[in-house]
């Protein structure tokens, strides 16, 4: 071994010092990346334990531990460092979108702790009321928690989008009505609702796929109170502070609540930024 940590009979192997110290990185970084299969050695002795590297691992050390740095999940760094360059940049900034969003979300649940432990009255939500015709709705009804929400409700649009074509196609906005509580500790119902133009069709659509849990109601013509929030704001527990809004306005206006709060998804999410208005929450007043 020559004095700088380079093995005699095959210099692109260096010992785990002589690789730290030219990647930048302590030894001890070097064997966490090991046991999380992130930077593995090129050669293990084992009799002694030793670890061996190649120089050309050297790059990708360095690599791992810059996305270090940005908090990134050692499950996604894994997938970072294999993939090819092009491939590699598209899934760092997907990443950091997703970071942008939590921030955003964060940053909105700040504001609201704040107002709440100070003692203010929120002024962020605007109420408004708008009449909303009859309609036939093709609906999902789930029992689950706060935390499945994110993942249920496009999957459930989805669905009964898909089988809104073959029931005169979709002529409203989706939303999803809320029959009792939903939160960490409580599961609903929560029902998907997506209008569809023929009720008929629909019937006959629900009969032959009612294994699948859709079925088909007429909502009548009602009244909704209302308040817009962002895609930040949709989060859980943030977006209570809009439902808390709603309610408070309806207190102090006298008006009845006629039927289940909702979420009125009016945007199209995945292309929304989170300062992006997505969502009216509403609820049926008389």
């Amino acid at each position: 071994m020559t004095e700088d940590g380079t093995v005699h009979d095959d210099d692109s192997l260096l010992t785990i010092g002589a690789f730290a110290a030219r990647a930048r990185l302590s030894p001890k970084a070097l064997r966490l990346y090991d046991r999380l299969g992130l930077v593995v050695p090129a050669y293990v002795d084992e009799a002694t334990g030793y670890r061996w590297y190649r120089a050309g691992q050297v790059e990708s050390a360095r690599l791992v531990a810059l996305l270090r740095q940005l908090d990134m999940p050692l499950a996604r760094i894994a997938e970072v460092v294999e993939l090819p360059g092009a491939q590699g940049a598209q899934a760092l900034a997907a990443y950091w979108a997703e970071v942008d969003e939590r921030r955003a979300r964060q940053a909105t649940l700040v504001a609201h702790l704040r107002d709440r432990l100070s003692g203010r009255r929120p002024t962020m939500y605007e109420i408004r009321t708008c009449d909303v015709p009859e309609q036939a709705v093709l609906a999902e009804r789930r029992h689950l928690l706060a935390d499945e929400l994110p993942r249920w409700i496009p999957t459930a649009f989805d669905r009964l989008t898909r089988a809104a074509a073959e029931c005169g196609g979709v002529v409203g906005v989706p939303f999803v009505a809320y029959y009792a509580e939903v939160s960490p500790d409580s599961d609903g119902p929560a029902e998907a609702c997506v209008p569809v133009g023929d009720v008929r069709a629909a019937e006959a659509w629900a009969a032959a796929n009612g294994r699948g849990g859709a079925v088909v109601r007429v909502e009548p013509a009602q009244r909704l109170a209302c308040t817009r929030i962002t895609k930040a704001q949709v989060a859980h527990p943030q977006i209570l502070s809009a439902f808390d809004a709603v309610e408070d306005y309806i207190a102090r206006e006298g008006l009845t609540v006629t039927g289940p709060c909702r979420e009125v998804y009016f945007a199209d999410w995945e292309s929304a930024s989170a300062t992006d208005e997505v969502c009216d929450i509403a609820f049926p007043v008389a």
